[in-house]
């Protein structure tokens, strides 16, 4: 008789590693207010630790509300992580319009110059559709995001650059949690609290 191992709580081998421009998925049962069920995009990965932004957690604020001489921007506020939450920070496809920004993904960019930013939007050059803008971020000391990820902790897989900058965050971890396939589709389906099964 052939054994046959039912394990759907053991991950499949990672076949990525992290570095900048990959996606985290957060495995099911992670909790907390931060990264249970969480899409994390790394902009940061090296000697020095980990850095990336949550992209399915959306706030009631609005950018324009708390950014000062920013107008009609219409898109959302989100929380980046659980580091320094008082401060803005912004990923855009702007590029090289916005000096000193960091090249992520091919199409998609990190920071820069906050005021240029700012022009960009209020002359109608850029919207929610190009800037996304975050409180906090995430963040990893050298070593722990590899730790988390051996203990299946998280997902390293990609996304197209068009899906992170528009991700609808309510359905975003279920459907790329669903595109991975295998054990990872009955991953999706779990209920956020395993008592309700």
């Amino acid at each position: 008789m052939k054994n046959i191992d039912l394990n759907i709580f053991q991950g499949i081998n990672q076949m990525l590693r992290p570095q900048k421009g990959r996606i985290l998925i957060a495995e099911p049962f992670l909790q907390g207010p931060y990264f249970a069920r969480s899409i994390v995009l790394l902009t940061e990965h090296g000697e020095e630790g980990s850095v990336g932004f949550v992209l399915n957690k959306s706030t009631d604020v609005y950018p324009d509300e708390v950014i000062e001489d920013l107008f009609n921007f219409g898109g959302e506020l989100f929380i980046g992580g659980p580091v320094s939450s008082n401060t803005l920070h912004f990923l855009h496809t702007m590029g090289k319009d916005v000096p000193g920004s960091m090249q992520i993904t091919p199409s998609i960019y990190w920071g820069g110059d906050f005021e240029a930013l700012k022009q960009l939007i209020n002359a109608g050059k850029a919207d929610k559709n190009s800037v996304r803008f975050f409180a906090g971020y995430a963040g990893w000391s050298p070593g722990q995001l590899e730790s988390e990820i051996e203990e299946n902790s998280w997902i390293v897989t990609t996304l197209d650059d068009y899906r992170i900058m528009h991700a609808n965050s309510g359905t975003i971890w279920k459907e790329s949690m669903e595109n991975l396939g295998d054990v990872y589709r009955t991953w999706s389906n779990f209920p956020t609290n395993p008592a309700f099964n």
